[in-house]
């Protein structure tokens, strides 16, 4: 027996009208699919947010932390960190190159004259330690003695109870915030003496110190290693602890600088920075906390 049913489609031969509901389906099933994705076409995209921040390189380090826990937290936005001085920080923040300035000094009041409308955030505090090559064998001097040694008033370490040995004194360069806030709080109005060891940045200053035999440098805590031995000043260990406390004396602030009032997502960040999540990476990082 020979069949002759059609075998020519998808659809069954069940009628013209059976068979134009059923397209009249598909029709409406496809377009119930096919909304969704034309809804989503139409809804923006955020755009992603570039923030920018420059100068201390004191701060640099750890707003690089800073950056990537609060990229994590809103990966739209993208922060780019780079050094080059605190002054170079006011200057970027005033001139609008920077979204971000960074400053591990007190801003000066000829810098705020000149740019009124700079905003002031303060994120952490930092000790200066004054360090030696571990083979020093001085464990503790006064400031006025650290200021003579800088100065180029004591060059030999017998003036301060060590080994008959000339002092090889290594400094910040001109621009430096550890500079201007050790100038501030430990110069007076000494000026640092003209054949130091000029080098940009505190990891120079450490790197030099461990290395070179009958040394001393200042640094900033955040930089203090084993490579290095950190003097106590007026008798008083250069700790975190002895810094939060204030019985340290050489403490100064980390800032970020903003021209007028932070908004979108350079406020976002900075608010992160002061809550407890990135003062737990100040903290971490080996500084002291705001808040």
């Amino acid at each position: 027996m020979v069949c002759s049913g059609r075998l020519t489609g998808a659809l069954p031969d069940t009628g013209p009208i059976e068979q134009t509901e059923r397209l009249e389906m598909m029709k409406n099933l496809s377009l119930t699919l096919l909304l969704p994705l034309f809804l989503m076409a139409l809804v923006p995209v955020a755009a992603a947010a570039d923030i920018e921040a420059a100068g201390s390189t004191t701060v640099q380090p750890l707003a690089e932390r800073l950056a990537e826990a609060y990229e994590q937290i809103d990966p739209s936005v993208r922060i780019t960190i780079q050094g080059g001085g605190s002054s170079v920080g006011v200057r970027s923040a005033a001139d609008g190159t920077a979204d971000i300035g960074m400053a591990s000094r007190e801003v000066k009041e000829s810098e705020l004259a000149e740019n009124p409308g700079l905003v002031i955030h303060t994120i952490a505090r930092d000790g200066i330690a004054v360090a030696v090559n571990p083979d020093v064998p001085v464990s503790d001097l006064t400031i006025e003695e650290i200021r003579s040694i800088f100065a180029g008033d004591i060059t030999n370490w017998n003036q301060v109870g060590g080994p008959d040995q000339m002092i090889n004194v290594v400094a910040r360069e001109e621009g430096s915030g550890t500079r201007a806030a050790f100038e501030e709080m430990v110069m007076d109005e000494a000026l640092i003496r003209l054949d130091a060891i000029l080098l940009p940045s505190n990891g120079a200053v450490r790197t030099t110190v461990s290395t070179t035999p009958n040394s001393i440098g200042f640094l900033s805590f955040g930089y203090l290693d084993e490579s290095v031995k950190p003097l106590a000043v007026n008798g008083v260990a250069a700790t975190v602890a002895n810094a939060q406390s204030g019985v340290y004396p050489v403490v100064r602030p980390l800032n970020m600088i903003t021209d007028g009032q932070p908004s979108g997502a350079v406020a976002a960040w900075l608010d992160f920075i002061m809550g407890s999540g990135g003062q737990a990476i100040v903290v971490d990082e080996g500084y002291l906390p705001v808040i």
